[in-house]
């Protein structure tokens, strides 16, 4: 008993397919570029807090001001 072809199943064996096609980085290549990924990802988050930071800033010197 074979499984029917329908869209799923050919959806998913494409999917098989493709993943054989893939070329994987080696673990070197990850390490390094998992470094890279965390590097950008710490300097994004300190110049998000630094903008948050300085609206806050601006923001509560509008209302102290405004009385």
């Amino acid at each position: 008993m074979s499984i029917k072809e329908n869209a799923v199943t050919r959806y998913v064996k494409g999917s098989l397919a493709e993943l054989t096609k893939v070329t994987w980085p080696t673990k070197h290549q990850a390490i390094k570029l998992t470094g890279i990924v965390l590097v950008f990802v710490l300097l994004t988050a300190i110049f998000l807090a630094t903008v948050d930071f300085g609206f806050n800033a601006i923001y509560t010197y509008i209302l102290t001001s405004a009385k």
